[in-house]
């Protein structure tokens, strides 16, 4: 590569970095700035104000109480589920395995927009409408497809030597799972947790259209709260409830990850 193409590259990769950092410039400045606006400035009388109005039950505590109950019910559904599907898929071949496998594939294509309106209409019929257990199993039927994937190629890893020998000793198939696979792949079932969890965290969605009572809904709707009418945004309270909104996610990979940081120890038990 010549020193113009490198320059060219160089110059290239400091715009989409200035791209990806201008924005989140612009919320750390106008969270601290009483007189916050679009455009991203140095404050000229740095204060917390904007935290301090936006900390209250019913603008922040009570949504993100939501948003968790959502997002860990739609993500524990889904490892389980997803366990249990990919566990054939993965230890047991069949002719069938890759067109199911197809399948699950197309379904992670299909948006969600496309099938709300007879989703919606299945809801009202039997009820369900502003229901959080309801709510947290279809939200969970729209990322089930990627989950099983993700879950399959994790599964996959696990040497089956290994689930044989339990099986040697007489455990059965779901006991070998239980206590042999799932422990060496608790790494992979944590990314899927939080692959989850964080897509079901951000969904405006779905909550916006089962749920219609104000206390049930989660941090995604309840933001809409800092747009006034006729324009008027409260750009401060606004930076400073996206920061606070952003922070359970960041706690959670983190424990996640230093939590599964040697969970595949195990994984070199069988040599060839």
């Amino acid at each position: 590569m010549t020193t113009r193409a490198k320059l060219g590259a160089n110059i290239a990769l400091v715009v989409i970095g200035v791209c990806f950092v201008a924005p989140l410039l612009w919320l750390l400045l106008a969270a601290v700035d009483p007189q916050a606006g679009y455009q991203t400035k140095v404050p000229v009388a740095p204060s917390l104000e904007n935290f301090r109005a936006v900390m209250t039950p019913e603008l922040l505590f009570q949504p993100l109480a939501n948003s968790l109950m959502l997002s860990a019910g739609t993500a524990v559904v889904n490892v389980l589920a997803a366990v249990l599907a990919a566990y054939p898929l993965s230890r047991y071949q069949s002719r069938f395995n890759k067109p199911f496998m197809y399948t699950v594939l197309f379904g992670t294509s299909l948006p969600v927009t496309a099938i709300m309106v007879p989703v919606y209409g299945l809801f009202v019929q039997l009820q369900f409408l502003d229901s959080m257990a309801a709510t947290v199993f279809f939200m969970a039927t729209t990322t089930l497809p990627m989950a099983i994937w993700m879950t399959k190629n994790f599964m996959d890893s696990v040497p089956l030597e290994l689930e044989e020998a339990a099986w040697v000793d007489g455990a059965s198939a779901m006991a070998a799972l239980r206590t042999v696979v799932l422990p060496l792949m608790r790494q992979g079932l944590g990314v899927v947790f939080i692959f989850v969890f964080i897509q079901a965290w951000g969904n405006f969605f779905v909550p916006f259209i089962l749920l219609l009572s104000t206390g049930k809904q989660p941090a995604a709707v309840s933001i809409f709260s800092f747009f006034g009418q006729h324009g008027a945004i409260a750009y401060g309270q606004l930076a400073a409830f996206s920061i606070l909104y952003s922070v359970p996610v960041l706690v959670l990979y983190a424990l996640v990850s230093r939590g599964m940081g040697n969970s595949f120890a195990l994984s070199g038990a069988m040599k060839g």
